[in-house]
């Protein structure tokens, strides 16, 4: 914050994994934090990603930065929830298409620069490295393994780091409706919630997901916004040998804690319609093909079934790189808004807790400050 002073109040907006963290990490440096959420926790974004742990291909020094901060956070979460089925390190497994677009050969080159952890795969050497995987399915130049990378269970996360928080003496508030932050004479004063309740604050944290760009615009400022439709599928539980993330030309497949796989895909996520009144046209063809594309590159081609569907916004900032920090001319006005929230979610309410209860800048985060968009556009 813009004083030096602790905060003795603060509300976060979001019941998402960088509220839900950021809250945790404000009570464990003993700040009084109230969580609001528009539904339950997990509702939205954090409910239906993919939720790959991973720094791999091609993105910002910074950014890369960052997500290997992100992943060493969950390493750390992994030593003291050791048999924790919601969070696992068995690798990432990528191969592209057979085509132009191939880029296998300049990306490993590119990860092993940076001393990312990688190995390029022959397509007949991958079950000797990883299990579970269809040979036939990848294509000629190879796959890269990730030793490295992970996955968890963003639900069963935002549950445990919950369940501390309200041990801590930290409130939830959940179904609030969609909560405002009111702003008076140039500093955050509080958050009003749907019902028309009042919650005054220090300090505020807008951690809403696709919602915060529209709610900044509300007090002036601007934060470019390229947020898509996400679309995940998870199978029902079935017995398959697969560990790793698979992340393929026509469909990304992790493990899922009890059992089953959760599904996406780009071609998938634009296939679905947005309804007049904002609700979501899914169409039956689009599951089943993701069905079979997993199935497809799964060893021993099983037969999936779809257990649910999760559909929503996918919160991506409008340069692709993640929004962290202060608005620059509102006091005490935080936000976190980016994609990645599974990689970014415990290194990002670390920091921004430790910023707002401090006032401390961290260079960590000096790239992805809110200042780089400027004022809204009238």
């Amino acid at each position: 914050m813009n004083a030096s002073t602790k905060p003795s109040k603060v509300v976060v907006i979001g019941g998402g994994i960088f509220g839900v963290s950021a809250a945790l990490h404000l009570a464990r440096l003993g700040v009084g934090t109230l969580l609001v959420n528009d539904g339950p926790l997990a509702n939205g974004a954090s409910g239906r990603s993919l939720a790959w742990l991973n720094s791999a291909r091609k993105r910002s020094d910074a950014y890369h930065r960052l997500r290997l901060a992100g992943i060493d956070r969950y390493r750390t979460l992994a030593a003291r929830y050791r048999d924790a089925p919601w969070l696992r390190f068995d690798g990432g497994l990528t191969w592209d298409a057979d085509d132009a677009s191939n880029e296998i050969a300049k990306i490993f080159d590119h990860e092993r620069e940076l001393g990312y952890h990688a190995q390029w795969l022959a397509p007949e050497s991958i079950a000797a490295a990883t299990p579970g995987v269809d040979p036939s399915a990848v294509t000629p130049q190879g796959a890269i393994f990730n030793p490295g990378e992970g996955w968890v269970d963003l639900p069963s996360l935002i549950g445990v780091l919950a369940e501390e928080f309200l041990a801590l003496g930290g409130e939830i508030i959940t179904d609030a409706g969609r909560a405002m932050v009111d702003v008076s004479n140039g500093r955050a004063r509080g958050v009003i919630t749907a019902d028309g309740m009042r919650h005054d604050a220090d300090a505020v944290l807008l951690a809403a997901g696709g919602d915060v760009p529209a709610i900044v615009a509300k007090a002036g400022q601007q934060i470019e916004d390229a947020t898509p439709v996400a679309l995940l599928v998870r199978t029902k539980p079935i017995d398959h040998p697969l560990k790793a993330v698979l992340n393929t030309p026509r469909v990304a497949i992790r493990p899922m804690p009890k059992g089953g796989f959760a599904l996406d895909s780009a071609w998938s996520e634009e296939e679905v319609s947005v309804n007049s009144d904002g609700s979501y046209n899914v169409r039956q063809s689009t599951l089943q093909g993701l069905l079979r594309e997993a199935s497809r590159v799964l060893e021993g081609n099983p037969a999936l079934e779809i257990e649910d569907y999760g559909v929503g916004p996918k919160p991506i900032p409008g340069d692709g790189e993640p929004v962290f920090g202060e608005l620059p001319s509102i006091s005490g006005y935080f936000v976190a808004f980016s994609h990645s929230g599974a990689t970014l979610g415990l290194i990002a309410g670390e920091l921004l807790a430790d910023e707002i209860a401090t006032g401390r800048r961290y260079l960590l985060l000096s790239d992805f400050r809110p200042e780089r968009f400027g004022a809204a556009r009238q």
